[in-house]
């Protein structure tokens, strides 16, 4: 394998493993999507505000490392931070 080679398997492996981590995140937030009709829980916000901060955190580095580029890295921030934001929006207007 050249360098380039290695170069690229370690891209797809650290975005892969970055799609991965946010879609265990965006699992938790359809789940309190469908359970909407309980009641309001905070620990549960806690939760996925700490998922969502160390997810960030893993995008940043893999960023300044080279790992990715900037771009994927926010589109898969964005994207839960948009879901997240509806979530919040749902558990406000039913609070």
């Amino acid at each position: 394998m050249t360098a380039p080679e290695i170069t690229d398997v370690l891209h797809e492996r650290a975005l892969r493993l970055l799609q991965e981590d946010a879609s265990k995140i965006e699992k938790l937030i359809e789940v309190q999507m469908e359970n909407l009709t309980t009641r309001h829980c905070p620990l549960y916000e806690e939760v996925l505000d700490t998922q969502m901060y160390g997810l960030s955190r893993q995008v940043d580095f893999a960023t300044r490392a080279g790992l990715i580029g900037e771009l994927a890295g926010k589109e898969i921030v964005s994207k839960l931070e948009r879901n997240l934001a509806v979530l919040y929006e749902a558990m406000e207007r039913k609070g």
